[in-house]
């Protein structure tokens, strides 16, 4: 198995023992992506717009880090802290998904840091 470690300084990095995203066989699998802003390392907004941006914009940027766009993108996981967000997430999320969408789960969950209020992780697929 050829695998690669993706990493790009335009998304946060990892502040566990993880990747940002592992590329093996041309499947890519992007970790959980917060709306941390790259060069400050701050979460970004307090509402889930912004925030929503933000994480997606890092999903986006290391999709590109590895030669990927969101056409590419195959399947989604959502993970928001309230699921009374979910309608105006999903209008940022459809801006960023504009044609074929993938296949897509969204959960409610308790998120990693206390301001956190949406994470998301992608699974892309070299064609």
């Amino acid at each position: 198995m050829d695998k690669q470690i993706i990493r790009t300084p335009k998304a946060p990095q990892p502040i566990g023992p993880y990747s940002q995203a592992t590329m093996v066989e041309g499947f890519l699998f992007v970790s959980g992506q917060g709306a941390t802003n790259p060069e400050s390392g701050q979460l970004v907004g307090s509402d889930i717009e912004t925030q929503t941006r933000q994480t997606l914009t890092n999903v986006q940027n290391i999709l590109e880090a590895s030669g990927l766009s969101t056409l590419d993108v195959v399947k989604v996981s959502i993970f928001l802290k309230d699921m009374g967000d979910f309608k105006k997430m999903n209008e940022v999320y459809k801006s960023f998904f504009t044609q074929n969408p993938p296949s897509r789960t969204t959960v409610e969950a308790n998120l990693p840091l206390p301001n956190m209020l949406i994470e998301i992780d992608v699974i892309a697929h070299r064609t």
